[in-house]
């Protein structure tokens, strides 16, 4: 769907962005992180045609985003970090307005707002001022400007910025419906947010690309083997010895010991899942599972761990 291939960009002698390449596949929810001033930004603005490149090339659905500009676009909703709002126009106002730039034919504008504002929950408000809306309410309206026009391809640049945590789970949960019909990139600071919904990450540091992979594809990378968190009820060396022999399981250490109760961790195999047959190994002697949780890197790990590294190879 978006072929980002040896893009380069200066500003001055400066160079913000490195010989970058990467793909998005088709219906994928890619998470686009990096550091303030690592060259994010300015890709997001080259891939959507807001800037040139100084060299290389993007192609959105095989168009030429320097080459084919209007056509590239056409398939291209974008939602910028400050949203383009008149705050003095209604919201049906300002989605009309968008319909107009957008080229929307005339006989498709009223089913197609009506589609949108209903997606995104914004119909009871479809009649106020911009200006007197929440943050989330605005947020929302800039996602519906983004989506008019149907495109194949949604690049969103902190769509949850400045919102509560009710609003986030909220524009969290309407990105993964947005999933369903489009090509998602999705570009936020909030690195529990892209954890929760993005199937693949890329990560870019000083203008290059850092990583890219799936989250489990990092981790594994980051560690060579998986950890887990047990707490049971019952005898330690019993049920260490029972999960020891379970296929993939490298090593079983007691962490914390308090009357009863275990606490231990698993070193396992990356490459084999183990939860479903620890379960039963426990269940099959009785001995209740009170947590049982993976200790494999978290998304900000691997951030951290990644940018720091590459900061580490420049010095």
């Amino acid at each position: 769907m978006i072929e980002i291939s040896n893009l380069v960009k200066y500003y001055g002698d400066k160079k913000a962005v490195d010989h970058i390449s990467f793909t998005v596949n088709k219906g994928e929810i890619l998470g686009f992180l990096g550091p303030n001033g690592a060259g994010k930004s300015t890709t997001m603005n080259i891939l959507t045609g807001y800037l040139s490149a100084t060299s290389g090339k993007v192609l959105v659905n095989g168009a030429d985003i320097l080459e084919q500009p209007e056509i590239a676009k056409k398939s291209i909703g974008y939602l910028p970090e400050q949203p383009p709002l008149y705050l003095d126009m209604t919201v049906v106002e300002y989605l009309k307005f968008i319909c107009d730039l957008k080229g929307v034919p005339k006989d498709e504008r009223i089913r197609q707002m009506a589609e949108i504002m209903r997606l995104v929950k914004i119909s009871d408000v479809s009649g106020r001022l911009i200006h007197n809306l929440s943050k989330g309410y605005r947020q929302r309206v800039g996602i519906a400007q983004a989506l008019i026009g149907n495109p194949e391809v949604l690049v969103l640049d902190e769509p949850t910025v400045g919102l509560d945590p009710k609003q986030i789970i909220e524009i969290r949960n309407l990105i993964k419906t947005l999933s369903k019909r489009h090509t998602v990139i999705l570009s936020s600071h909030i690195l529990p947010e892209v954890q929760a919904v993005c199937d693949r990450v890329v990560i870019i540091n000083k203008g290059k690309i850092a990583a890219i992979d799936t989250q489990d594809g990092l981790s594994h990378k980051l560690s060579s083997n998986s950890k887990l968190a047990l707490t049971f009820e019952g005898p330690f060396r019993e049920a260490a010895g029972k999960i020891h022999a379970l296929p993939g399981v490298i090593d079983v250490s007691l962490i914390r010991e308090s009357d009863s109760i275990q606490q231990i961790e698993i070193t396992t195999d990356p490459k084999t899942d183990t939860r479903k047959s620890i379960f039963f190994a426990m269940a099959s002697s009785s001995w209740p599972i009170l947590e049982f949780r993976s200790l494999d890197p978290t998304l900000e790990d691997i951030f951290l761990s990644v940018t720091s590294s590459e900061e580490k190879k420049r010095r």
